[in-house]
């Protein structure tokens, strides 16, 4: 880059939409994939549907239980992504442009590009579990506990009183272990993706893309990233799912559950048990979430991301 590029300055609305386009990306993907969570999680929980596939066990469920049944804990997800979506997707506009700034703008930046995305990502990310640790508590045991409560506020409110600061984040440093790496990969694999594609496309075109070209570059990116983020959160996916089930010593902190149980399993069983799945259902996610935050970012007129792309090879 020739000349010096100006860093922009957002104001306090912008990050009001950047908030509001990340919790609708967020929840409208993680609310909608209500139903196969709630199988997931039954499967590693409920005795009677152990070793079932999740046709199997969703047919099960509805059949003993109701439909209903499948959107078990929607209240807790989608208030707790819509809170965490949000943060993450503010937050990670907010500390890329402050780790930029730091280094000295967006020019010097470019050299250091990777770093800022994995930082930004990884402290955006950090914040955004504290707000959504206990909805996520929450409900993991509605789904796993049942008869717990009715629903959202009442099982907080159960919680809160029973278990109070210790039940909403007891599983909160097990939490980060899978979350940021799932935001490091979703976010930085993104940034590479789109780097690359414009790359290939030209300055020009680039700024004559239609709205149909752009989503399908949101989309493309997405993808790759949504796979990124799949296997750098799985071993920690994995232990979880493992916890849930009751793996362990119940007598050890969670922290500790997820390391003894870390050690039983040995890389293979960590890294590619239930991957195949999961990176599908990732891929999903993380690929409409950037493709509805791009279009709301859009519709309430919110500024573009910073980019601090290599503009050539």
């Amino acid at each position: 880059m020739s000349k010096q590029t100006e860093l922009p300055t957002f104001t306090a609305s912008d990050y009001v939409k950047f908030f509001s386009a990340g919790a609708l990306a967020a929840t409208a993907t993680h609310g909608g994939a209500t139903p196969i969570d709630v199988v997931k999680t039954r499967i590693q929980v409920d005795d009677s549907l152990k070793g079932y596939n999740m046709i199997r066990a969703g047919r099960s469920i509805v059949a003993k239980e109701g439909a209903s049944a499948l959107l078990t804990g929607f209240g807790p997800t989608a208030v707790g992504y819509l809170v965490q979506g949000g943060s993450k997707f503010m937050g990670y506009e907010f500390f890329k442009k402050k780790y930029i700034e730091a280094v000295g703008g967006p020019d010097k930046a470019v050299s250091k590009r990777t770093a800022i995305y994995l930082g930004a990502s990884a402290t955006a990310e950090f914040f955004a579990d504290i707000a959504l640790s206990p909805l996520e508590a929450t409900r993991i045991r509605l789904v796993s506990q049942r008869g717990y409560a009715t629903g959202l506020m009442s099982g907080f409110t159960r919680m809160a009183r029973e278990e109070g600061f210790r039940g909403f984040y007891s599983g909160f440093v097990p939490l980060l272990f899978k979350q940021v790496p799932y935001a490091v990969g979703q976010f930085s694999v993104h940034e590479a993706v789109n780097e690359v594609i414009y790359r290939a496309m030209g300055s020009e075109r680039k700024a004559k893309m239609t709205q149909l070209e752009s989503t399908g570059v949101e989309l493309t990116s997405g993808i790759v990233a949504g796979a990124a983020a799949a296997v750098l959160s799985h071993p920690a996916d994995t232990l979880l799912s493992a916890m849930n089930k009751g793996a362990g010593d119940p007598g050890q902190g969670a922290t500790s559950r997820m390391f003894q149980l870390a050690k039983e399993f040995g890389p293979k069983r960590l890294l590619l048990s239930g991957l195949g799945p999961r990176v599908v259902m990732t891929c999903a996610l993380v690929s409409g979430q950037f493709v509805i935050y791009a279009q709301c970012k859009a519709l309430t007129g919110a500024p573009p991301s910073i980019e601090i792309h290599k503009e050539s090879s």
